[in-house]
């Protein structure tokens, strides 16, 4: 088993989450746009439509794991894997892989940790999530400027949620792209159309999404009350 050492601890690999709570919407934005946004990463985006990517925007409150407790936002666009083909069918995300754009978190340790393990990008940033309500709202400020507030009204409930294989992560940090292999089980999992709300900020974050077409409708939404997750070795391409 790996070991690393991080800000004089050590962190054995594979990394675990032992729970965590997950609220994501995915929204559909035009490929052009995407494509420009993850250029420096040398992935290609996959068109879910014609002529349209799929961006993936996330907030998390990792509540017990082995970088601690803290707060996360992701945002991120389907990819296809090296060699497969550009566009997608309904059945046919096994060719897909989720590029991880901006990760900005607000714990010093798992930014360290992130960067150095598997090269995501983490950055500092003030992540006020609410989760106690029906809606789950989160208020992301980076540099003293806002760049989002999202809210998230939970869905129905998923059947069969469990034990998960989700698709490969991508990340690029000093000028070297990997990949990811990372494992989730779910428990209290909910879905439905749309289901997300989206103020804009001032921050440049905030234009590079309206210059993605964001706010606009999501493809759909998701929460997870409760996810355990495990990350293994990252791999360069």
């Amino acid at each position: 088993m790996a070991s690393h050492l991080i800000q004089g601890r050590t962190v054995d690999m594979p990394v675990r989450v032992r729970d965590a709570e997950v609220c994501s919407a995915l929204y559909p934005v035009r490929a052009d746009a995407a494509r420009a946004v993850i250029a420096y990463s040398g992935l290609d985006v996959t068109e879910v439509l014609p002529g349209k990517a799929a961006c993936l925007l996330v907030f998390v409150d990792y509540r017990d794991g082995d970088l601690d407790t803290y707060h996360e936002f992701g945002m991120a666009f389907l990819v296809r894997r090296p060699g497969a083909p550009a566009s997608v069918g309904p059945g046919e995300l096994r060719h897909a892989g989720v590029f991880v754009h901006w990760l900005p978190v607000d714990q010093g340790f798992t930014l360290e940790a992130g960067r150095s393990l598997w090269g995501f990008p983490k950055e500092l940033a003030d992540i006020e999530l609410r989760l106690a309500s029906p809606y789950k709202r989160c208020i992301l400020r980076k540099d003293g400027r806002l760049v989002l507030d999202m809210l998230i009204k939970p869905g129905v409930p998923v059947p069969g949620a469990g034990v998960m294989a989700p698709l490969d992560a991508y990340t690029h940090c000093d000028g070297v792209t990997r990949v990811v292999p990372w494992t989730v089980r779910v428990r209290g999992a909910r879905m439905r159309p749309s289901g997300a709300l989206i103020r804009l900020g001032n921050h440049p974050v905030a234009k590079e999404l309206s210059e993605l077409g964001l706010p606009k409708r999501a493809m759909f939404s998701t929460t997870v009350a409760h996810a355990a997750m495990c990350f293994g070795e990252a791999r360069e391409l």
